[in-house]
């Protein structure tokens, strides 16, 4: 039976051109880049190069891309390696309640330090409200952390105007865009933005590689011990094959985006529009803003079917999707995405994601609806 993944939110395949890219530097140009000699200088430009694909794709100096292993990291860099160096400013800091885990639970320790969070609501749609923002600033607020766009349910928060107002407020502003970059257009001059964590999975690269931008002159601790790697700012012996594969699936992600993201969309309004067409309007319901949302992303509550059994009948009949957040999949919980949105019981417990990527087609879309269609019938 073929598989149709539409779970591209959770992880995405690495892409040939990415792979062919990263293979000599698993057994011919292996050198450590810290070394002087030139089978070690061959890693370091790699990895300098990279980092000139990173930076321009978000429109970013090359010296502000710092290298993690993964988007969690970047965000723990991010919160605490600012909030503690910056602790005598000021121990406030505002995020929201849809944040990533990795964001949220990174809030719950730097409680645990000394630091107060402030968690902002969000609409119906999973918007945060800008005057709430303002209220929320105390002079001794030190960082916004609002993600570019949510992992569930794909709604885009306004950064821009999050950016001008920290900007304002001279208030540094980290923004989590692991599911944006790749997606949609990012420009971290335009939108203000001095911190900002993305994750290559994400965006056809390899697992175990991430980044961290910082603004020039924004001073962050390193929160790991060890070597002097990535400007003394994150210890450790560079993934070399895995920031080669980044730079590579950044580079074809940012040449492509236009041609991708209208692809994406088409699949997902012709998704939704079929889904009201085959089952009603009045049995499912979009959740997150329709607009202002990434181009891949559908997420949809079923009236009357649980999720859990949804999910397993998609399986049975070779249809990857997910019940929300792959971080926070088996925790057997409803999702505190949807409950920050005040969604109603039938609809809470009913909600499947999928996320669309570059080898679905209108076929898989067919196919998908007429499973469920089918699945409707076991309840």
């Amino acid at each position: 039976m073929k598989t149709i993944y539409c779970d591209h939110a959770a992880t995405t395949h690495v892409k040939e051109a990415v792979l062919y890219a990263m293979l000599p530097y698993f057994s011919k140009n292996y050198g450590n880049a810290s070394a002087i000699y030139s089978l070690g200088r061959k890693s370091r430009d790699a990895i300098e190069n990279a980092r000139e694909k990173v930076a321009k794709a978000i429109n970013a100096k090359t010296d502000e891309i710092y290298f993690t292993s993964c988007g969690s990291e970047s965000d723990n860099l991010a919160l605490k390696g600012y909030c503690y160096a910056n602790s005598k400013k000021g121990k406030h800091i505002i995020t929201s309640k849809i944040e990533h885990p990795a964001i949220l639970n990174t809030c719950k320790t730097l409680e645990k330090q000394g630091f107060e969070v402030t968690y902002l609501n969000v609409d119906k749609n999973g918007f945060i409200n800008l005057d709430e923002l303002a209220r929320a600033c105390r002079k001794d607020t030190i960082l916004i952390s609002i993600m570019t766009a949510n992992n569930e349910i794909g709604t885009i928060e306004p950064i821009e105007k999050i950016g001008k107002f920290a900007k304002l407020k001279n208030i540094v502003f980290h923004t989590d865009s692991v599911q944006a970059i790749g997606n949609i257009k990012i420009d971290v001059e335009k939108a203000n933005v001095d911190m900002l964590s993305m994750s290559g999975h994400k965006f056809y690269g390899p697992k175990g590689t991430g980044v961290l931008y910082v603004r020039k002159g924004i001073n962050f601790d390193r929160i790991q011990d060890g070597g002097h790697q990535e400007d003394e700012k994150r210890a450790g012996t560079e993934n070399v094959p895995g920031i080669v594969g980044l730079g590579k699936a950044i580079e074809i992600a940012n040449y492509n985006l236009e041609f991708y993201s209208k692809k994406l969309f088409n699949l997902r309004e012709y998704f939704i529009n079929e889904l009201e067409k085959n089952l009603g309007k009045q049995n499912i319901k979009l959740n997150g803003d329709r607009i202002n949302r990434l181009p891949g992303n559908c997420n949809i509550s079923f009236k009357g079917i649980n999720s859990n059994m949804m999910l397993k009948e998609l399986d049975r009949r070779g249809i990857c999707a997910s019940g929300g957040s792959a971080c926070s999949a088996g925790c057997g919980m409803p999702s505190y995405v949807l409950q920050a949105l005040n969604l109603e019981g039938e609809y809470l417990n009913s909600a499947i994601r999928f996320t669309f990527g570059e080898e679905n087609t209108k076929e898989n879309v067919d196919y998908i609806v007429e499973q469920i269609k089918e699945i409707r019938k076991l309840k």
